[in-house]
């Protein structure tokens, strides 16, 4: 299956996410988890929106 751009973002968005959770909790910087936090989340429906255009290309 091949990726499309918002999925291929998506996933870029849920790993910076992953290390800007990580930064926080090794500066114990609340702020920086939360970012991380919203940044993973926002990778995520970003991957969702890519699997539903992708579904709906096949399906046509």
């Amino acid at each position: 299956m091949s990726e499309n751009h918002d999925q291929v973002k998506g996933k870029r968005n849920q790993a910076k996410g992953d290390l800007k959770k990580g930064l926080g909790k090794l500066t114990n910087d609340d702020s920086t988890i939360a970012e991380g936090e919203r940044d993973k989340d926002k990778g995520k429906i970003q991957e969702k929106v890519g699997d539903v255009k992708e579904s709906v290309k096949k399906s046509w």
